[in-house]
């Protein structure tokens, strides 16, 4: 099993606990309109994709119970997630 230290990149394919249809991470570290609480990830159903904001979905990554795809990552993924993860560390 690959392992993440926190994120998984944008485009990576889940299928979430109890679901039976997967969804592509399209975000992280979103804030909900309605509330004050961050998930980890925005994503879409796939493979229908962004087609309406009623069918989006947030969630955080201990929901996922298996990753069919991850996300296309190069050097500048690892940096943006390794900042992530400082500054969430940082309390920022």
């Amino acid at each position: 099993m690959i392992e993440f230290k926190k994120y998984l990149p944008i485009g990576s394919v889940v299928l979430l606990e109890n679901a039976n249809k997967r969804l592509m991470i399209y975000g992280r570290l979103q804030k909900a309109e309605d509330s004050d609480s961050v998930r980890d990830y925005i994503g879409c159903l796939y493979p229908e994709g962004n087609i309406s904001t009623k069918q989006t979905y947030m969630f955080d990554h201990d929901q996922i119970e298996r990753v069919y795809f991850v996300g296309f990552q190069d050097p500048e993924e690892f940096e943006f997630v390794d900042k992530y993860l400082n500054e969430e560390n940082n309390g920022k």
